[in-house]
């Protein structure tokens, strides 16, 4: 049963060091974020499950031990997954993707040892109904279970944004903000997919997945941050 959640923004930015000379920009972000797994460890969970973009499109689970790192951004930094070894041991050519980098990132970052950890990639093609099943699957997997959910908005906020600018960008990131904020499991479901894709929105999918394991929960939320500082939108919600 999902007894908490927290939904983050997974751009490698948010680790100083990749981000360098930018990194002060998004420290309310990483503030909040921290704030935002505090509510997960105060739920006191059997099991973390931590959901994010799958790269390339291929879907997988992640267990514990799981090794990631940003060398792919410039920099040699590694991290894992959780503090467990792997059971079984994880392969050596199995990596995180980078939205679960992160995530593993904030959890060391966070010193996280309330529970166990395990990582789920979910591809952006995935249906909203896909994503409720992945969801509903990961909240039976513990008698307590909490979500880190990772994802970005819209790409498409400024000119200068990675998408260029898109004048849906705002109002879809709004519904989204408003919907992690109310804890608002019909909304999440609702999302457009084909839009959120125009939009290269990567938590489209991960969000779904929340919403598929929060559907009988009766949890409450809170938006913790909104912003766009790279035109890109960053959202940081708990639900408990």
């Amino acid at each position: 049963m999902l007894v908490a959640a927290a939904a983050c923004p997974c751009p490698p930015l948010l680790v100083p060091e990749v981000a360098a000379g930018a990194a002060p920009e998004l420290a309310a972000a990483r503030d909040a974020c921290a704030d935002a797994l505090g509510v997960l460890a105060a739920s006191r969970p059997d099991l973390l499950v931590v959901v994010g973009p799958a790269e390339l499109g291929e879907p997988g689970a992640y267990p514990e031990g799981t090794p990631g790192s940003f060398r792919g951004f410039g920099v040699d930094l590694g991290v894992r997954l959780g503090r467990g070894g792997g059971t079984p041991p994880v392969p050596p050519e199995r990596t995180l993707p980078s939205s679960l980098a992160v995530a593993a990132w904030l959890l060391e970052r966070t010193d996280w040892s309330n529970a166990p950890v395990t990582g789920l990639a979910v591809p952006e093609p995935f249906t909203s109904e896909r994503c409720h099943g992945a969801g509903a699957e990961a909240a039976g997997q513990a008698a307590r279970v909490a979500l880190l959910v990772m994802g970005d908005g819209s790409a498409c906020r400024t000119l200068k944004a990675p998408g260029y600018l898109d004048e849906r960008a705002v109002a879809f990131d709004a519904e989204v903000a408003r919907a992690l904020g109310a804890a608002d499991v019909a909304a999440l479901r609702a999302l457009d997919a084909g839009l959120a894709r125009e939009l290269k929105v990567s938590g489209r999918a991960p969000w779904q997945v929340l919403a598929g394991a929060a559907e009988d929960a009766e949890l409450g939320g809170a938006l913790l941050y909104e912003d766009a500082p790279y035109g890109v939108g960053y959202l940081v919600a708990a639900w408990s």
